[in-house]
Formats: structure tokens, C-alpha cells, sequence
């Protein structure tokens, strides 16, 4: 840019920060209905479907990535000794007499602890805890 103050601009547009430049292009095939939907959409907007995509893309929280079924086993194996734990707490906090054998407590922290390592993708026969 010349500091010469004789100097007239070329005019148009000025420079707009380089970060903030769209350089990359993403191709999306679309039906013909679901063009339609998003030209109607965009249009509520007062935007072109263009930006209506980039702004839906990029404002929305996407899904969960769907657990696996290892994950899912454990899972469901957790909950139900969760829920027989819940049980026993809820008894405890009435005041009502709770009896467990230590057998059965160090079975239910083994097997905790088992399902953690599992959930973490750890094997639970390993020292590595």
C-alpha cells in the first residue's frame, strides 16, 4: 500500500481478514424434493440455501457417536447392579435393616471394577489398574 497522499485508491471492496476467506468447497448431491425443502427453509432464513447449510452445520450439536455393543452389554450389566445397589441404599436410608455378606460385597466391588476396566477398554486381568 503507497503512502503517497496524490495517490487515488482503485476503490471496490476492501480486503477482508485472510482467516476468514472460504477457500474450500464441499459438494453435496441433493434430490430434487430435498432441494425444495432446503430452498423453503433458507428462504424462512432470509438466506441462501448455501448458508443455511453452513450455519445448520455448524450451530447444531451433533449426535452421540453410537456406542459400541461391547459397550452397550456393559452397560446394561452396570445398570442392573446399579439399580439392585439403589435398592439396598433406599432400604438403608428408611431405617430399615440392610444385611449383606462381606462375600457378596467384595463381589459387587469386583465386579464394578471389572465393568469400568471393560467400559474403558482395559483388560480387567491385567495389573495395569
Amino acid at each position: 500500500m503507497s503512502l503517497d497522499p496524490t495517490r487515488r485508491s482503485n476503490g471496490g471492496r476492501p480486503k477482508g481478514d485472510p482467516e476468514a476467506v472460504r477457500r474450500a468447497t464441499i459438494g453435496v448431491r441433493v434430490s430434487a424434493n430435498e432441494y425444495a425443502t432446503l430452498r423453503s427453509k433458507a428462504a424462512q432464513m432470509h438466506m441462501t440455501p448455501e448458508q443455511w447449510l453452513r450455519e445448520a452445520a455448524l450451530a447444531r450439536r451433533l449426535p452421540s457417536p453410537p456406542v459400541a455393543a461391547i459397550n452397550r452389554e456393559q452397560y446394561a450389566e452396570l445398570a442392573r447392579l446399579a439399580a439392585n445397589l439403589n435398592q439396598l441404599a433406599h432400604l438403608a436410608n428408611e431405617g430399615r435393616p440392610v444385611t449383606v455378606a462381606n462375600r457378596l460385597l467384595e463381589r459387587v466391588a469386583a465386579e464394578t471394577r471389572r465393568l469400568r476396566l471393560a467400559l474403558l477398554g482395559i483388560d480387567g486381568d491385567s495389573d495395569d489398574r
